[in-house]
């Protein structure tokens, strides 16, 4: 895996949180701030395909459609009657 070196600045709090936090996890800085954007870049991904999800999902039903469901609402009634 190639590497690049980048420089980045944060808040001395920030960086503070990050240099304990690495030091519990017993990992480099360096691979705290690679974790953490991985999980940020995954987790944007996971939103996008949620809202894609969504979207396709908020479309009404077309006609045809209904009638199935109720066809199959219907055929289902039909075999569960008197099961309970």
């Amino acid at each position: 895996m190639e590497t690049i070196k980048t420089a980045i600045s944060i808040d001395k709090a920030l960086f503070a949180q990050a240099n304990s936090l690495a030091r519990k996890l017993k990992v480099s800085r360096s691979k705290l701030f690679v974790i953490a954007l991985e999980d940020f870049i995954r987790e944007q991904e996971n939103r996008d395909l949620l809202e894609k999800i969504n979207a396709v999902y908020a479309d009404e039903a077309d006609q045809t459609e209904i009638q199935m469901r109720r066809k199959a609402r219907k055929s289902h009634r039909k075999l569960v009657e008197g099961q309970w």
